[in-house]
This record gives structure tokens, sequence and C-alpha cells, in this order.
């Protein structure tokens, strides 16, 4: 098979947006972090009462909140 074969229709493909599957799966690695978090701290992700939080889980919700917010950008991102 030529090179050019494979390299010519390439270079016409337009570059699209990352859209819901790239979103999707960063959603899934920032909620597997926070339920990590959560088991570190000895706690089960989801089950607590808020003004009874400890610091430690207000730290996780901190960083999903985080993590969630940059997950926001992978929708835009450009793939080819």
């Amino acid at each position: 098979m030529r090179l050019s074969a494979v390299v010519f229709p390439l270079a016409f493909a337009p570059l699209v947006l990352g859209g819901p599957i790239a979103y999707g799966i960063c959603q899934a690695g920032c909620t597997a972090a926070a339920a990590t978090c959560y088991s570190a701290a000895g706690f089960i992700f989801g089950i607590y009462v808020p003004p009874l939080a400890p610091a430690a889980i207000t730290a996780c919700n901190t960083a999903l909140a985080t993590c969630s917010a940059a997950c926001y950008m992978s929708w835009f991102a450009p793939t080819p």
C-alpha cells in the first residue's frame, strides 16, 4: 500500500470536537479519583452529612470540583 493513499485522505480530514465521549471519560476519571480519596479517608463516596464532614472529605470534594471544571474544556478540545 502506498503511503500517499493513507496520508492524502487524512490531510483533508477535518478536526472534530472531543464531545461527549471525551467529557464522559474525563468525568469518570474524576469520580474514580474522588471515590479513592473518600476511601483513603475512611468514608463511602457520596454518603456523609455536609455540616459534619471532616476536612479530608471537604478536600476530596474540592479536588472533585476542580477536576470536573477541567473536564469542561475536554468537550471543546480538537480531536483529529
